[in-house]
């Protein structure tokens, strides 16, 4: 998608090498930094282990991820070809699927309950849809771009693109909270698609290939997990786009992560690695 002003300063930054001290000293970043606290916790760095992988339609331009039991809810993006799947998970045969208007740009997605939640990229809407039916129950306004959306069990969190997070009411969908992310007391731009395990936010940030941990009281962030090189180079073709899709097993406890147009689910293990930022 269109970079806003933020992420177009993070993704010059990210030209350069090692991906953990680019995000402290992206431009965007530092525009925008004010004294970091000194009760700013330890960052901690990953790097990963490739346990095993599922192949996925390539065409799938990912923007949501969620398991959900034996299901595998994904979202995808682009006018005219937006759907909401459901998938049989490990076997990847499709259950049901629907497609969004084609003014629609689809974007994250998650499941609470009986209800399925869409957001739209642009279009300032927000779809709920029945979870055991997939018919839509409703459309409803957001101020903002929809990128990634997440729940706690009893909320709804979204990101737009920017440092801020916002917390939904399910039934009201009204916005009840807002937090900005910070890296070290700075904002961190371009969170996407989102996941909620063991009581915090974990992200994507756009076009850096890693995750992020996130404190969803404090905004900010815990650790850094790297990902570079999940998707080897002799696998990308010209309609490969970037990292994008979070889904936590809860029961297994496993971390399954894609990308746009990515031929391959992978379900990775984060490594800690030695210090921290």
């Amino acid at each position: 998608m269109t970079a806003n002003r933020w992420s177009a300063n993070l993704l010059r930054a990210l030209k350069g090498s090692g991906v953990f001290l680019l995000l402290l000293c992206a431009p965007g970043l530092q525009a925008q930094t004010t004294t970091a606290p000194k009760s700013n916790p330890t960052v901690l760095r990953y790097t990963y282990e490739l346990v095993e992988k599922v192949p996925q339609p390539r065409e799938n331009f990912v923007q949501g991820l969620q398991l959900y039991g034996d299901s595998l809810y994904v979202g995808t993006g682009r006018y005219g070809q937006s759907r909401l799947i459901e998938y049989a998970f490990p076997a990847m045969t499709a259950r049901r699927e629907v497609s969004l208007a084609p003014e629609l740009f689809g974007e994250g997605i998650t499941r609470l309950d009986d209800s399925i939640y869409q957001l739209t990229w642009r279009a300032g809407k927000l779809l709920v849809y029945d979870a055991d039916s997939l018919t839509i129950r409703g459309s409803y306004p957001i101020a903002t771009e929809g990128w990634g959306i997440t729940h706690d069990g009893s909320q709804l969190y979204y990101s737009d693109g920017s440092a801020t997070l916002r917390t939904l009411d399910p039934q009201s969908l009204e916005v009840t909270q807002k937090v900005t992310v910070t890296l070290q007391g700075r904002p961190l731009p371009g969170l996407n698609e989102l996941e909620w395990i063991d009581g915090e936010i974990w992200a994507n940030v756009w076009r850096a290939n890693q995750l992020v941990r996130i404190d969803p009281t404090s905004g900010q962030v815990r650790g850094i997990v790297d990902l570079r090189g999940l998707l080897p180079a002799a696998e990308r073709t010209p309609d490969t786009d970037v990292l994008n899709g979070i889904a936590w097993d809860e029961e297994k406890r496993a971390l399954w992560v894609t990308g746009k147009n990515w031929p391959w689910l992978y379900h990775v293990r984060p490594i800690a690695l030695p210090g921290g930022l």
